[in-house]
Order: structure tokens, then C-alpha cells, then sequence
């Protein structure tokens, strides 16, 4: 706890240096919310049998996908940028041969991080129901837990990408390739029942598309824990996959870098 604590009074202080910068992110956030306004006012009733399991109304749909896809954002970026910040700057090398557990250090870097995207999540739904009229009257028990369980997948598939910046440097073909088919596949910004039934099969082979799933039909229409069943098992067991496997790789990423004597290059 006492070495965690250390790496998010290191992030804090470094963001705290860049102030003019948090507040670009927060008015992004404002100008995010009115882009999609206006669209989802373009969208109209023709998008109502596609939304209707969320609620039926496209606002409150996206408002939930730009929310909550900062989460997978970090999992996916978070890990490989912390490593990538670390070789550039030299201290990569000299945070591996403290006694700290490798899995304290990877685990650690992005505590502020996701402490920083779940404040951009509260004003996402504050301003969405302050200005925007969106009703968030769900099961907010329920979508904590699908919100643990999805971070937990996110940082496994995150640490994976760290994997690949530890060994090549550049060129993280996970984050690409998890990008990519998250924003196509995943629900981001219109339902999986949008696509053909192929690329619906393939959405939910991904994590992001029973996380937002689950949690627009906890927040928006009240869906009990039993109907949620299936998301949280999914989620389930992607995480209790996901974690052995990564660090894994990650192990052994680290000890081919100290063996080929490239720990430090960039």
C-alpha cells in the first residue's frame, strides 16, 4: 500500500504541474456532450427500435459509451504508456531492481490514472443530467460490480499491450488491434443490434461490448441483477483469465529485455 501510495503522489504531482492541460480535458468533456446533443437530435425516433433495451433515447445511449469508454482507454493505454514514459526518461531500470514486486509496479502506475477517468465519468453524468436531461435512475449496485469487473479485464488486456512496448519498443499491435474492434464492434457509439449477425457474433467476443451493455441497461433501465447475469459471468471470465495470463507475459517480457540488455532502450 505504502509503495502504491508513492506512485499516485508521483502522478498526482506531475499532472498537478500541467493545470492548463486538466482543464482542456474537462472542457472536452462539455463540448463531447453537445457534439452528440445535437446528433442524437439528427438521429430522431428511426433509431428507437435499435435503443429500445437501453431506454430508447440515443442521448442518454452515447452519454453512457463517452462515459464509461475512458475505462477502457486506460486499460488498454494506460500500462503501455506508463512503461513507454519509463524507458524515455530512465527509470524503468531502476524501478525493476528495487525489491518492489513486478506486479506492485505495473499495477501501481495507473491508480491515478483510473482515479482521474472515474472523475471524468461523475462529470460526464452530472452535466448529462443537469443540462441534458438524461434520467439515471438504474441499478447502480449492479453496475459498480460490472464496472469492477471490466476494469480488472481492461487492465489484463492493458497489461498484455505493455507486454509488446517492453519487448519492441513501438508498435503495439494489442492496443491497435482492441481500439479498433472496440469502437466497430464494441457499442460505443450505436448498438451491436445496429450490425450484421456476424459482426454481432463478433462483438461479443469482446469484454468492452457486455460492459456497456450491462451497464446501460443497469443505469438506464433499471435491469435487476438477474437479468444482468450474463454480462457479470462473461466479464467473470475474462478477468479470471486474463490476469494470470498477462503478468505472465509480462514476466516474460521483462526477463527477455534483461536478457537481450535492451531494459532501458527506446
Amino acid at each position: 500500500m505504502t509503495r502504491a501510495l508513492a506512485f499516485l503522489r508521483r502522478d498526482l504531482r506531475l499532472q498537478l504541474s500541467y493545470r492548463f492541460a486538466f482543464l482542456l480535458q474537462i472542457s472536452g468533456i462539455f463540448f463531447n456532450l453537445l457534439v452528440f446533443y445535437f446528433l442524437s437530435k439528427l438521429v430522431g425516433p428511426s433509431a428507437a427500435p435499435y435503443l429500445e433495451p437501453y431506454g430508447g433515447d440515443y442521448f442518454a445511449f452515447v452519454l453512457i459509451g463517452l462515459a464509461f469508454s475512458g475505462y477502457f482507454g486506460v486499460g488498454l493505454q494506460g500500462f503501455a504508456g506508463t512503461i513507454r514514459e519509463a524507458q524515455t526518461t530512465g527509470t524503468l531500470e531502476a524501478m525493476l531492481l528495487t525489491p518492489t514486486r513486478l506486479s506492485t509496479i505495473v499495477l501501481s502506475s495507473s491508480i491515478y490514472d483510473y482515479g482521474f477517468v472515474t472523475f471524468q465519468v461523475m462529470v460526464y453524468l452530472v452535466l448529462g443530467a443537469l443540462l441534458f436531461g438524461v434520467q439515471l435512475r438504474g441499478n447502480v449496485p449492479a453496475a459498480l460490480v460490472i464496472l469492477i469487473l471490466t476494469i480488472v479485464a481492461m487492465t489484463a488486456v492493458g497489461i498484455i499491450a505493455a507486454s509488446f512496448i517492453m519487448v519492441l519498443k513501438r508498435g503495439d499491435p494489442v492496443t491497435w488491434l482492441f481500439n479498433s474492434l472496440g469502437l466497430l464492434l464494441g457499442g460505443v457509439y450505436y448498438p451491436v443490434s445496429l450490425m450484421p449477425e456476424w459482426l454481432q457474433t463478433l462483438s461479443w467476443l469482446l469484454p468492452i461490448t457486455y460492459s456497456l451493455d450491462g451497464m446501460r441497461r443497469a443505469l438506464l433501465t433499471d435491469a435487476s441483477f438477474q437479468e444482468l447475469l450474463p454480462n457479470i459471468v462473461a466479464l467473470s471470465i475474462f478477468s479470471i483469465i486474463l490476469v494470470p495470463v498477462s503478468l505472465a507475459i509480462f514476466r516474460r517480457a521483462v526477463h527477455r529485455a534483461k536478457v537481450d540488455g535492451s531494459l532501458a532502450h527506446f
